[in-house]
């Protein structure tokens, strides 16, 4: 199981990682080792995720969420395949996080009074300026 929340944890079955050719750096290894990692998580099946966390999950995960809602995640910034698996997991562990995260409610405010009358002062001094400015062709 791995553990998003204290209410959502993710069974290791729903996860499936592939490892594949790093475009990053390693020299020679580049070439021969599959060190990168693509894993892929099915959020819109996962019984784990709830239907609210599941609409901000597909907001947030944009692009990296396919059609079907599958996340896939690509990670290949180190050089070795388990640190790279580790940063894919620890990517989704925190979009899921976020996600399970409920906004809070904007509570509509009103203008203060000195917010009003510091907005009218300021349109009465652009009106003068623009009273003042060329009055007319003179002959």
């Amino acid at each position: 199981m791995i553990p998003i929340t204290d209410t959502i944890a993710l069974a290791d079955d729903e996860i499936e990682e592939r490892f594949i050719r790093s475009p990053g750096p390693g020299g020679q290894n580049v070439n021969k080792v599959e060190t990168a990692v693509q894993i892929r998580f099915d959020a819109a099946r996962s019984p784990a995720l709830p239907a609210e966390v599941l609409s901000r999950l597909k907001r947030l995960a944009g692009r990296r969420m396919t059609a079907d809602g599958v996340i896939v995640l690509t990670a290949s910034r180190f050089r070795s395949q388990e640190r790279n698996r580790a940063d894919a997991r620890e990517r989704l562990v925190e979009l899921i996080r976020e996600a399970s995260v409920a906004p809070r409610r904007r509570r509509p405010t009103r203008p203060t009074l000195a917010s009003k009358k510091r907005r009218l002062d300021a349109k009465q001094r652009r009106s003068a300026v623009k009273r003042t400015r060329g009055g007319g062709a003179e002959e």
